[in-house]
């Protein structure tokens, strides 16, 4: 199964996450370059600030992701290992 359909069976099934923001959740998966932030992740989905940290914290809640161990302004933020 790809990084991409075992996502997908991770996320609630609400429809928020259109295909774009899967493919970027894909790419984190398969190596991304350097750390993910809120303002990495708005610029590379094309979306506001507050819409990327809105998807960040629905992939936290869904256990996708999960919080770097820096805080503050230097959050990032890592694909959790998929069991």
């Amino acid at each position: 199964m790809s990084n991409l359909a075992s996502v997908e069976m991770a996320l609630p099934s609400t429809g928020r996450f259109e295909k774009s923001r899967l493919e970027l959740i894909n790419r984190l998966f398969d190596g991304f370059d350097g750390k993910l932030t809120s303002s990495k992740w708005a610029a590379i989905a094309k979306c506001s600030p507050d819409t990327a940290l809105r998807d960040i914290t629905d992939l936290i809640a869904s256990g996708v992701l999960m919080k770097s161990d820096a805080g503050g302004r230097s959050t990032s933020y890592e694909p959790k290992p998929l069991d």
